[in-house]
């Protein structure tokens, strides 16, 4: 099951009119490489809740058959959180199943995590990620087997209890419903994780070194397109894209000869870009247009933005979007 349902308020003002599985990476909607990597992993029995925009979601994705899968849809009209989401799909999770959140964008080894799951009989399994600064994702403590013992929510720095985070990409039992009760709100990471503990069942943490980014921040967002620039990740672009030397320009797009783009940057497809124009480590979405002499820099542009001639934008370190007025 994708996780697709949220808000995005994270990226706002970016999403304010785009549901978080349709945020471009690389031109192309996130959810399409979520779909491309469960394929990878030959999952082709597909479940995805949808709310905001569900209409926008369900027309790109369709029934799945481009990615060569079955794709089946929950419209939620009141969101349920992500248990709560999953809780009322039960019927259809009779057998070990995943969770994934459609913005995890990701390099994670799923049939590693599956053997590991069931190497442990576990009820339920988180696959865990190494990072630095853990300050802004949910910690956890595992045993020297991989047992879960505890969590810790975005501790101050210095302050965390262990390097490991969780993924969001999960891997569970069918009795892992068992724990999440019918028609409430109900969240993986706030009540049932815990309650697993508590109800102490076989509950793992897998660690892997795997690339994983978790693109719902401006900052991450950023990162993910830095990184699949710069080649730390692979992953799709746009149909009739080019990329050269960390720079993607989507099918359509026309640029000055006499502007500058500075890697990495990726413009969307159908962008304007005008004469003279400097863009400097940036991520332009589709059908903007950026006047003459205009100055991006560390910046997202969002879908159909115009940026007067002359002007300067600077995101700065967290990239603030700017939106058609």
């Amino acid at each position: 099951m994708i996780l697709a349902g949220g808000l995005s308020t994270r990226l706002y003002p970016l999403t304010l009119k785009l549901p978080k599985p349709l945020v471009p990476v690389l031109d192309r909607p996130v959810v399409a490489h979520v779909l491309d990597y469960l394929r990878r992993f030959d999952v082709d029995d597909i479940a995805i809740n949808i709310h905001y925009f569900s209409d926008a979601v369900r027309q790109f994705v369709g029934d799945g058959s481009a990615w060569g899968a079955q794709v089946t849809y929950l419209h939620e009209t009141e969101l349920m959180g992500s248990a709560g989401a999953v809780k009322q799909l039960a019927a259809r999770f009779t057998e070990t199943f995943a969770v994934i959140g459609c913005d995890d964008v990701t390099t994670l080894d799923l049939h590693a995590a599956l053997d590991f799951h069931r190497a442990h009989n576990a009820t339920a399994t988180i696959v865990l990620a190494r990072a630095t600064d853990v300050s802004q994702y949910g910690v956890v403590v595992t045993d020297e087997d991989g047992r879960i013992r505890s969590f810790q929510e975005k501790p101050a720095p210095g302050t965390e209890l262990s390097k490991l985070v969780n993924t969001g990409v999960y891997v569970f039992e069918p009795s892992v419903l068992e724990h999440i009760p019918a028609n409430t709100f109900y969240d993986f990471g706030k009540q049932v994780f815990p309650h697993l503990l508590r109800s102490q069942e076989r509950f793992f943490g897998m660690v892997q070194d795997a690339y994983w980014c978790d693109v719902g921040t401006p900052a991450e967002y950023r990162r993910v397109h830095r990184d699949a620039l710069e080649g730390r990740v692979t992953l799709a672009p746009s149909e009739g894209a080019t990329v050269k030397d960390g720079v993607l320009i989507g099918r359509g797009a026309r640029i000055d000869p006499s502007a500058k783009i500075v890697a990495p940057s990726c413009i969307g497809h159908d962008v304007v870009v005008g004469a003279g124009a400097l863009l400097d480590r940036s991520i332009v979405w589709s059908g903007a247009k950026i006047g003459a002499g205009a100055r991006i820099t560390d910046a997202v542009i969002g879908n159909g933005v115009g940026i007067e001639p002359g002007a300067i934008v600077d995101g700065g370190e967290h990239a603030a979007a700017t939106l058609t007025r």
